[in-house]
């Protein structure tokens, strides 16, 4: 009973004029981004961040926005997948499987429509997972010190180092990495470390500039190197029809998808490519019948979908109540969070109620309204994927420039972020995943703060940070998280795409 009453405060929050229409504008936007190959939902929350400081929005404003933008990415991800055989992001690329023979058979107005109300099934009920299992995790993460802490900022380094990459040597480089620019800047103690005598520096590095670098710098160079190649529509929509008959046949897909995905979404570092993964395999092998994946089965459009969206809503979980992000795309939503210093935590239900409830409201209507724009209107969308690079670069450019400076007024700053996105270029030539950075730079402070905490209150006893049942569950987590990718590898294989 108490939390439909939270759930009615939230609505009362979501439902005011601002923060309905930054909602509705979020889910516009994040279609919008989701369905140009290549952005995706981290780097369309990276790049629309410095804009919700520069309307100067609240903390329930800006998270509505950019929750909102976040799920408008993951919806929008399936249109290039059918049309152009090409991911709008990584979850998306099972999408393609099946997808895009539907596209090429002339049933792409099919594929679309029961992408989008798979989408909206997956996202709903994850929404609901949330609702049910964020108090209560929350409740267990009272009883956490700094040892535990400590074991948990290892588990998600672990698990987001061995599920981002390919390669776990480079994913662990990259952890590396941000671990080591979280260093610079004073610590506890007030000594400046890494900081090269520089003022700029002594505060440490400012993870929005590193975040909009890395993502949204690094886009740019990418779209400059690319030549500026126009995009263009691989197949032909007609009319719009609703397949009533296929979303009934599927519904059962879309419900084992929700499930498989929220839980691959709780994960730390798992993220929606496990969820999309497992619930497209999860489905080929419930199946009785196999002999259509791969070539335009309906289940194999519904699955991914509903897996990745659930993933989606299912990795705001650990990032609510434990601070730590299950995703790349809840990796900015957290940076989003501590810069405007809220500190997600198991106290953010009762410090800031209004906050969480406020964006979990705003997550259901979000869901209406993604059905409503991915549905009959899913046309106006496909447009989008005919504009140029040109065209949208320069629009890049502008918002993380100006993004930027408007939050700290620093030349600096500026330089740092094309630093950044220089780096993240050449990361991206070596096959290096960026998440992992974004994620050391975030947690590397909160880390080394529970460690000196737990060698302080513990006289320097390394033991303490065994010294209980949830600490040494969270170390046998991370080493089964870091070593069983190792393994998994080797026994699953993902599915073989049709060719062109």
């Amino acid at each position: 009973m108490e939390t439909m009453t939270l759930l009615g405060q939230g609505f009362s929050v979501a439902l005011t004029p601002t923060n309905l229409m930054l909602a509705v504008a979020g889910c516009i936007l994040g279609t919008i981004i989701g369905a140009l190959p290549g952005l995706g939902p981290s780097n369309g929350v990276a790049i629309l961040i410095p804009l919700a400081f520069s309307l100067g929005l609240d903390a329930t404003a800006a998270l509505v926005l950019m929750t909102s933008v976040y799920y408008g990415a993951m919806y929008g991800g399936r249109i290039s997948s059918i049309l152009l055989n090409i991911p709008g992001d990584e979850p998306a690329l099972m999408t393609t499987l099946d997808g895009y023979p539907m596209a090429k058979a002339g049933r792409a107005a099919d594929a679309l429509v029961i992408s989008g109300v798979a989408s909206f099934v997956g996202a709903l009920l994850a929404t609901f997972g949330l609702i049910l299992m964020a108090p209560i995790l929350a409740s267990i993460a009272y009883k956490f010190g700094p040892a535990e802490y400590f074991a948990l900022y290892l588990l998600a380094f672990s698990t987001l180092g061995g599920l981002t990459g390919n390669n776990q040597a480079k994913a662990v480089l990259a952890a590396c990495i941000g671990l080591a620019i979280a260093t610079i800047g004073g610590n506890s103690s007030g000594t400046p470390r890494l900081s090269f005598d520089s003022l700029y520096l002594y505060d440490g590095v400012n993870f929005l500039v590193a975040i909009v670098g890395l993502f949204a710098v690094t886009e740019v160079f990418v779209f400059i190197e690319s030549s500026g190649k126009n995009t263009a529509i691989g197949v032909k929509i007609d009319k719009i029809t609703i397949p009533v008959r296929d979303i009934i046949r599927t519904f059962g897909t879309m419900l084992r998808g929700t499930v498989i995905g929220f839980i691959a979404g709780i994960l730390p570092g798992a993220g929606a490519s496990l969820g999309s993964f497992l619930a497209y395999s999860g489905e080929k092998a419930y199946a009785k019948d196999k002999s259509q994946f791969g070539k335009g089965d309906v289940r194999g459009v519904a699955a991914p979908e509903a897996g990745n969206n659930a993933a989606a809503g299912g990795a705001l979980v650990p990032m609510l109540t434990l601070g730590v992000p299950g995703s790349g795309t809840t990796a900015v939503l957290l940076a989003l969070l501590m810069t405007l210093n809220i500190t997600p935590g198991p106290t953010l239900f009762s410090d800031r109620p209004e906050v969480v409830w406020g964006l979990i409201a705003a997550l259901l209507i979000s869901n209406v309204v993604l059905l409503i724009l991915n549905v009959p209107m899913v046309k106006i969308f496909v447009k989008i994927l005919m504009v140029p690079p040109w065209v949208l670069l320069p629009g890049v450019t502008m918002v993380s420039f100006v993004g930027i400076y408007s939050i700290s007024s620093s030349w600096f700053d500026l330089l740092l972020m094309i630093g950044f996105g220089t780096l993240g270029f050449f990361l991206r030539k070596l096959d290096i995943p960026t998440v992992p950075i974004i994620l050391g730079i975030l947690l590397g402070g909160h880390m080394e703060d529970a460690l000196q905490r737990a060698m302080v209150i513990s006289g320097g006893e390394w033991q303490y940070l065994f010294s209980s049942k949830i600490a040494i569950g969270l170390w046998i987590a991370a080493v089964v998280g870091f070593v069983a990718p190792m393994f998994l590898r080797k026994f699953l294989k993902q599915p073989d795409a049709v060719p062109d």
